[in-house]
């Protein structure tokens, strides 16, 4: 959504702003950003690049937002995954350096102000809304995770997929008998923690279906979650299951089940090593 830090400032101190987290990266999934049928990081980078451009060409005042979104909209590719969620052409760019997205009618982006109201949630709920992976990822895990990704397209796919992010911190939790210290990833530690997670764009087992999202897909009135068979593939459910399903994947054989769960458990064993050696000193 549109929310800044500056928005949040009611909710204490200790809160840890999602959406805008620092200034190497941001999450505008709520937005739409990820719900197009193409929602490749070249596409996304190339859609929000013209919009920014665009904006800043041509909105001068609120009067000049109806053409905007006329032209933006008119222009760019409709097909969407999910058609009852809507992608917000407002959502762009917050810096030259295009490493943060945001809303283009935020008032930090214009001057002070907030034009808002003109988007299709309306203010007040750009305004006050907060993901479920505020509620669900614990204030540990969500430090851990900002210093570990500093890619806006990764970590928005990452910071609203509740279960890949938990999952992961179990398991190497329980790996290196503690809670993971977010203070600790730095360097070569937080480079294998990034490899792990950049499985989510690089996987290598998932399903080619096109109204998948995570373990989510839709039918067209509800959104469904969706299981591995593993009846069909004669073996029980994997003990890295959550993740599987966080990475869109589909198995045609146990064998690649197995394949699968090797490469997550290798990922795993590698972080755990590393943080054992550097952290515990042992």
């Amino acid at each position: 959504m549109g929310k800044s830090a500056m928005d949040c400032v009611t909710k204490g101190n200790d809160f840890i702003h999602l959406c805008q987290p620092d200034t190497r990266k941001s999450c505008g999934a709520c937005c739409g950003l990820y719900n197009y049928a193409d929602s490749s990081r070249e596409t996304l980078t190339a859609k929000l690049r013209g919009r920014t451009r665009f904006f800043q060409e041509t909105v001068r005042s609120p009067a000049d937002l109806m053409a905007f979104s006329e032209a933006v909209t008119g222009r760019e590719p409709g097909a969407r995954l999910y058609e009852v969620i809507y992608c917000c052409e407002y959502l762009g760019f917050l810096d030259d350096d295009e490493r943060r997205v945001g809303c283009l009618l935020h008032p930090l982006q214009n001057g002070g102000v907030d034009m808002r109201d003109v988007s299709f949630y309306g203010l007040d709920l750009c305004n006050g809304h907060f993901c479920p992976s505020y509620h669900f990822i614990s204030r540990e895990e969500q430090q851990a995770l900002i210093r570990i990704i500093d890619d806006w397209y990764l970590y928005g796919l990452c910071i609203t997929d509740i279960d890949l992010v938990k999952e992961f911190f179990r398991f190497v939790s329980e790996g290196i008998g503690e809670t993971v210290r977010p203070e600790r990833l730095t360097g070569r530690l937080k480079d294998i923690a990034l490899d792990f997670f950049a499985l989510k764009t690089s996987w290598l087992f998932r399903s080619p279906d096109a109204n998948r999202f995570g373990k989510y897909y839709f039918d067209g009135s509800q959104y469904m979650i969706s299981h591995i068979d593993y009846d069909a593939l004669g073996c029980d459910r994997s003990r890295f299951d959550r993740i599987l399903l966080s990475l869109t994947s589909r198995f045609e054989t146990v064998g690649k089940l197995r394949e699968a769960e090797e490469i997550i458990q290798d990922k795993i064993d590698a972080f755990n090593a590393c943080y054992t050696m550097e952290v515990m000193g042992t």
